[in-house]
């Protein structure tokens, strides 16, 4: 079994099909155009012919989340931060221009999340926000089920970690995790310096 498997980005597949003649188990000639992973050997045959680059090859077992110093982490909030305010600002925009920042701002704070080190599949802070969705009174259409599945499906690589928490002694909001050095309060924009840790 290779350490690789095929996946097709729907969005940018053409329907050319050349992925379907050159596959040599079948895997991409799905109705659903899913590629069937547990058909695919890994060998990257379909990636090299697609013409629009719609397949890539993913590995089978996830890196650990990269560790990031805190001065990194810290910048990349004040970038989030920073893309949140120009995302409030865009939105008070008339026109399709304003609409469009507001969608940009927000999916560049999305990615920024991301890379600050939130939300890798495979790491303990996907698991911490499924945890909490499972636990959580949601509305009753809520797919609960699905994060019950999710949990069982991924395979986390990283230690369950005691989650601190961390309570705001003005409005009684919980952050949940560490305190980035310049966090403020989402309610009432208290410091997080003045924040009291929440003893389970």
């Amino acid at each position: 079994m290779s350490e690789k498997y095929a996946v097709r980005n729907i969005r940018l597949c053409e329907k050319d099909c050349l992925c379907l003649y050159v596959c040599p188990t079948g895997a991409t000639d799905t109705e659903n155009s899913i590629i069937d992973i547990s058909k695919c050997i890994g060998c990257g045959v379909c990636a090299e012919s697609c013409p629009s680059g719609a397949i890539s090859m993913m590995p089978r077992q996830l890196p650990p989340q990269q560790k990031k110093s805190e001065a990194v982490i810290s910048a990349l909030n004040a970038l989030i931060k920073s893309k949140i305010q120009q995302e409030e600002i865009a939105r008070n925009l008339p026109g399709i221009l304003g609409t469009v920042m507001e969608k940009s701002n927000r999916l560049m704070a999305e990615d920024l999340n991301r890379e600050a080190g939130y939300m890798l599949p495979q790491s303990n802070n996907t698991r911490e926000l499924l945890l909490s969705l499972k636990d959580a009174e949601l509305a009753g259409d809520f797919p609960k089920e699905a994060v019950t599945r999710l949990l069982k499906l991924i395979e986390f690589n990283e230690a369950e970690t005691v989650n601190e928490k961390w309570r705001c002694p003005v409005c009684g909001y919980i952050h949940e995790g560490p305190l980035p050095e310049d966090f403020e309060c989402p309610m009432c924009k208290e410091p997080g310096s003045s924040f009291i840790r929440v003893e389970e």
